[in-house]
């Protein structure tokens, strides 16, 4: 276990320690109350990546089933700002006292927010911060990712990325979390390589980031680009394909996620990295301090850190992803359980697998 693994599993240890004490002192007064208690749980998209049904539902559901006898309320936006609203309020009109809350657009929440917490709502920010006074904040360190996925293109690049010219597609301009993988990227990418040649807004569509991809390559030529950043691995799938189909087989491409197919390509050779952020650890602390405001407690008595949104100091709990490269792919998203190799090395990936020691 590597010491950001250990950070990771330390932090939402630390908040389930102090959750299962506050809840171990409360127990003979809330016990029958809580078989009665709802939490919401809205998540924003389906389509442009696979992560939220396959892994956050779940995941979040089983924490907070363990924790307490409460009631998962879930709905998914499909990408539909307007639809999440519409949850949003359903949420509201029942009573529901806590919502996970991981928006489709962050920046558009303010006046939901604002509505719950004076109806005295509490709303937790899942993976993106949403705006508005929210209780809580739980994600990753998501500048930091940025800045890994820009390195670990570097080193795909090895002694040719002061020569490279590199296109970039990031995520869409509504979510907060696009911005920081931005920065993140270009703090380590500008100044290292020739240039950045080419960047726009996938928007977190794979169709999105296939139309860009082609503009890049109608607009620098085939030989005008070296590398790709792409935000996550929705994208890059089109992008690895757009690229193949122009006959670019050669060319760094990288993503985020750590989706099945991601790190497939990344075994095959065909993406040169994706970025694993443990899920479990981020539904853990999720569902742990959704139980604790539900309790009525403090989460800043659990959560490690504070942000600043819109001068609103939110308690939060920012963990560490991981960057997956094929030397690391059993250290990392195996060894996490995140996948078992049974998942990864179907007859079209045994031979890659095997090569990787992976069987």
């Amino acid at each position: 276990m590597n010491a950001m693994t250990r950070r990771t599993i330390a932090a939402t240890a630390t908040v389930s320690m102090a959750l299962t004490l506050a809840a171990c002192g409360q127990s003979g007064s809330s016990s029958k109350s809580a078989s009665t208690k709802t939490i919401g749980l809205l998540l924003p998209e389906k389509a442009s990546s696979s992560r939220y049904e396959s892994f956050d539902k779940p995941l979040i559901e089983a924490s907070i089933s363990g924790l307490c006898k409460c009631v998962v309320d879930y709905s998914n936006a499909n990408g539909e700002e307007i639809t999440q609203k519409q949850q949003f309020d359903a949420l509201l009109a029942k009573g529901v006292k806590v919502i996970l809350l991981d928006p489709v657009n962050a920046q558009n929440t303010a006046s939901w927010v604002d509505e719950a917490a004076a109806k005295g709502t509490k709303v937790i920010a899942y993976d993106r911060l949403a705006a508005g006074k929210v209780a809580a904040y739980v994600s990753f360190d998501n500048e930091r990712t940025g800045e890994m996925q820009g390195q670990a293109l570097l080193d795909a690049l090895g002694s040719k990325a002061g020569d490279a010219q590199v296109v970039m597609i990031n995520g869409a301009a509504s979510d907060p979390n696009a911005a920081s993988f931005k920065a993140g990227a270009h703090k380590a990418l500008d100044g290292k390589v020739k240039s950045i040649a080419y960047e726009q807004s996938g928007d977190w569509k794979p169709d999105v980031a296939a139309q860009k991809m082609t503009e890049a390559i109608h607009s620098l030529g085939k030989s005008g680009i070296q590398a790709v950043y792409s935000a996550n691995d929705g994208m890059a799938t089109s992008i690895i394909q757009t690229l193949q189909a122009n006959g670019m087989n050669n060319v760094p491409v990288g993503g985020q996620d750590a989706s099945v197919d991601a790190v497939r390509r990344v075994i095959s050779g065909e993406q040169a990295y994706t970025i694993y952020k443990p899920y479990k650890p981020e539904a853990d602390a999720a569902a742990d301090i959704a139980v604790y405001l539900l309790e009525g407690l403090d989460a800043t008595s659990v959560a490690s850190t504070v942000v600043n949104s819109g001068g609103i100091q939110v308690p939060s709990m920012l963990l560490t992803p991981l960057v997956v490269t094929k030397p690391t792919v059993a250290r990392t998203v195996i060894a996490g359980g995140l996948y078992q190799a049974s998942d990864l090395c179907n007859q079209q990936y045994a031979d890659a697998c095997s090569q990787i020691g992976i069987k």
